[in-house]
């Protein structure tokens, strides 16, 4: 995923779930990797990026 779409995409889900929106993408990342798609885990790991890049937290 480019990064400005990551970051489109942290926007709308900040919006749409607020503070719960990277339990959101946490699920999503999860289910991906459950399911053997692991392209699609990784775009919703550099959401989970541009959503911690836009709140100033730190990475784990």
């Amino acid at each position: 995923m480019q990064p400005i779409a990551a970051s489109e995409q942290a926007s709308a889900l900040k919006r749409a779930y607020g503070n719960k929106s990277e339990v959101v993408v946490a699920a999503n990342i999860r289910q991906c990797r459950d399911t053997g798609r692991h392209e699609e885990a990784d775009a919703w790991m550099a959401v989970r990026r541009a959503l911690r890049q836009r709140s100033g937290a730190s990475e784990s």
